[in-house]
């Protein structure tokens, strides 16, 4: 087959399940000669709320570096003003590039809407070029550890009528109609220990991933062209020990062994079409574990909010310092740790001096980082996005006041029975969660000196699990403070209600991750002679 080879625009990308963008961005903001080295030409997402974040990146990144027009930050920092209507201002003003960027953010969901309608808009955006990447991470909740725990617990489910463990389906379909060069495909690491009908899933999608053409027959689908049968070389991104190239767990990248800040395992699977010369891919460069306190380092210090009454920074006060008025404080636990309980009354000591705000869509501030500003900072934002705080009621106040000076002082998160009786979540299986270890770490203290646990969309549901580390504060996480963790740049900003921006940051790819994967697969297809 003929190599079209790539001029300046850059190598076509095509990315399906895009979610927020995670993929994409990294992809996009990879740059050779300070030019876009790859050129995002559609993105698929089925989420309302995620298609509007998406779109307006892609405006965004019409325009070179340093060049973005003043009105995309004013649209940022005029938050009293309803965001549809702003962004239908900013849109009106650069038509154009407003234009490009919704031509190439398509709302449809795959599995659902007619896969010839996904077919034309994928041959459209190509047009006459092949020779392009192919990204995307197919929806499996049903295989997380989170996912799975909730499907074992329900009588009623049947992993056999689950639509979501059959979507990676429609990225073979994709793959057998436009043939691309690379894929990068992206998804949960509970895959790898996932059977069903007796048969290991992860197994099954290798093979069809390695021979989509004949696993969509397989299926009762038809292609573009029956008469072709691509198939492709299945890679791994990291260095695996032991080199066996039968151990499927090659696949895993752990991403705090790459410059995330967080533990986050996923499988990340580099597809290369077999006419391609049988050359490696990558791998990801190993690097120095970043503690979460270097990201969060430079964002404004908020309170939480108080839920179901009057809100204020007095109020607020006055209810975390009746934390002193309990049991345990007042020294009717004398077995209970005598350094926690110092290092609360110390903390509290600083309240009287301090008037946080609960934040807001978009605060004035001069936000800095400890890690790659280069990455993260704009300073022409002059403030931070999606920094609101939640709403919490007052014994989780407590809890979260008393779990983070438990992480200072013993450098680890509670679990349940580290707690004392009183500040146990007040139902009726709590008692025995402590005593049996369910659900142990239900407040988790994230710790300033680590990597963060895995961000996930349940934060959606339960900020439990991402309590901020600073005992003053007595919160859970804003949806800047993860997507920080996730390797957003603070100028990317998240659109929807709060817990819509949630599931976004939670279920995206860390674009930084993605940016070193595209710099592996620009390397690539640059020695095999895709790019003048």
């Amino acid at each position: 087959m003929k190599i079209m080879r790539i001029k300046r625009k850059g190598i076509p990308v095509i990315d399906l399940f895009a979610g927020p963008g995670g993929l994409s961005e990294g992809f996009a903001a990879y740059r050779e000669a300070d030019e876009h080295a790859f050129q995002i030409l559609l993105a698929i997402e089925k989420d309302k709320y995620a298609h509007s974040t998406l779109t307006m990146r892609f405006f965004f990144h019409q325009f070179r570096p340093g060049s973005v027009p003043e009105a995309y930050y004013d649209y940022l920092r005029k938050v009293n003003e309803p965001e549809p209507e702003r962004r239908k201002r900013l849109y009106d003003m650069f038509p154009v590039q407003a234009r490009t960027a919704h031509e190439s953010v398509l709302l449809a969901e795959l599995g659902r809407d007619d896969p010839r309608t996904i077919r034309d808009r994928i041959r459209a955006a190509l047009g006459d070029r092949e020779d392009f990447v192919l990204l995307g991470g197919p929806p499996c909740q049903p295989y997380s550890v989170m996912g799975r725990s909730r499907n074992l617990g329900n009588p009623h489910y049947d992993a056999r009528r689950d639509r979501r463990q059959r979507l990676y389906v429609e990225y073979l379909q994709v793959l057998a109609d436009h043939h691309p060069a690379v894929f990068v495909m992206e998804n949960v690491k509970g895959l790898l220990s996932a059977t069903l009908e007796n048969q290991r899933i992860f197994e099954r999608i290798l093979e069809d991933l390695s021979s989509p053409c004949e696993a969509i027959l397989r299926e009762g689908r038809t292609m573009a062209d029956a008469r072709r049968r691509t198939r492709y070389r299945l890679l791994s991104l990291v260095r695996y020990a032991n080199g066996d190239q039968a151990d499927l767990r090659r696949f895993i990248i752990r991403m705090e062994k790459h410059g995330i800040p967080q533990a986050r395992h996923r499988l990340i699977i580099i597809g290369i079409r077999s006419d391609i010369a049988d050359d490696s891919i990558g791998p990801l460069t190993e690097m120095a574990m970043v503690p979460l306190g270097k990201v969060l380092s430079g964002l404004p210090a908020v309170r939480s909010g108080l839920s179901k009454e009057k809100d204020d920074y007095g109020i607020w006060a006055k209810k975390v310092l009746q934390i002193l008025s309990r049991p345990f404080m007042k020294g009717q636990e004398e077995d209970f740790d005598a350094a926690v309980k110092k290092k609360i009354r110390d903390a509290l000591e600083s309240i009287p001096g301090h008037n946080l705000s609960r934040g807001n869509e978009f605060i004035e501030y001069s936000a800095g980082i400890d890690y790659r500003p280069d990455w993260f900072l704009d300073h022409r934002l002059g403030g931070v996005c999606n920094h609101t705080t939640r709403l919490h009621i007052m014994d989780d106040l407590h809890r979260y006041l008393f779990a983070a000076c438990f992480a200072v002082v013993k450098e680890r998160s509670p679990v349940l029975r580290d707690f004392p009786p009183e500040l146990l979540p007040k139902h009726k299986n709590a008692e025995k969660s402590a005593r049996d270890g369910w659900f142990d770490d239900r407040f988790h203290v994230q710790l300033s000196n680590r990597p963060a646990t895995t961000v996930t969309s349940h934060l959606a549901k339960d900020g439990h699990y991402f309590v901020h580390p600073d005992p003053l504060q007595c919160r859970s996480m804003t949806v800047r403070e993860v997507a920080r963790i996730q390797t957003f740049p603070d100028n990317y900003v998240f659109l929807g209600p709060r817990t819509a921006q949630y599931i976004q940051v939670g279920n995206a790819v860390p674009p930084l991750l993605a940016h070193q994967i595209a710099a592996c697969v620009f390397k690539f297809l640059k020695s095999q002679g895709f790019v003048k």
